[in-house]
């Protein structure tokens, strides 16, 4: 298998004030587990009749992201769930394109928001491959669909054991307005998977 193969697991957690759907993935190869969760809505109507509050207008999707410090430029594809419940993945054949993850927030809007990006594909170098280069204090910034630019500082980067990626830590619940970037690092497999996932994490400027 190349390190474009994936495979994953699913998880639900589900709590008094919401239920939150965890469908891990791998960012770049089968044995990884980034998690993005999918949040169910919680009705607010109440026993008196009252209806839940109209939904704000929903920010335009994210279109590009750049990080000067690493010569990176690159449009942004939609990511969302396969048929089976999965998370998309960038295909192969496009791995110099990053994807948003459209399960989570709007970069810029309250909550995290996932980019996901290979490392290489078969095809060979990705658009992630030097994200283990990136420091703290390095600029993201992410261009939307109207042009509007929204710039983020990078707080971190981790390297996490697939096997115990930090769900919650990175795609948890959250009133900031927080980036997540995610891409597999790391030694290699008996089959030439990579067995880490580094994952860079911003904040709004």
């Amino acid at each position: 298998m190349s390190r474009t193969a994936h495979a994953f697991r699913r998880t639900v957690i589900a709590s008094a004030a919401s239920t939150l759907f965890l469908v891990p993935l791998t960012g770049c190869s089968s044995s990884g587990a980034a998690e993005p969760p999918a949040t169910a809505r919680v009705s607010d109507s109440s026993a008196d009749g009252a209806t839940e509050p109209a939904e704000r207008p929903k920010a335009p999707a994210p279109a590009q992201v750049t990080i000067p410090s690493i010569g990176v430029t690159s449009e942004l594809m939609r990511l969302g769930l396969n048929a089976d419940g999965t998370v998309e993945v960038p295909p192969a054949e496009k791995g110099m394109t990053a994807g948003w993850y459209a399960g989570g927030a709007v970069p810029g809007e309250p909550g995290a928001a996932v980019l996901i990006g290979h490392n290489d594909t078969r095809f060979g170098k990705a658009v992630f491959h030097d994200l283990k280069k990136i420091a703290k204090g390095a600029a993201v910034t992410v261009l939307d669909g109207s042009g509007r630019k929204t710039h983020f500082t990078v707080t971190g980067t981790e390297t996490v054991n697939k096997n115990s990626f930090p769900t919650q830590k990175v795609y948890g619940a959250t009133g900031e307005r927080v980036l997540r970037l995610v891409t597999c690092d790391g030694s290699f497999d008996a089959d030439g998977h990579p067995v880490d996932n580094l994952i860079v994490y911003a904040k709004l400027r």
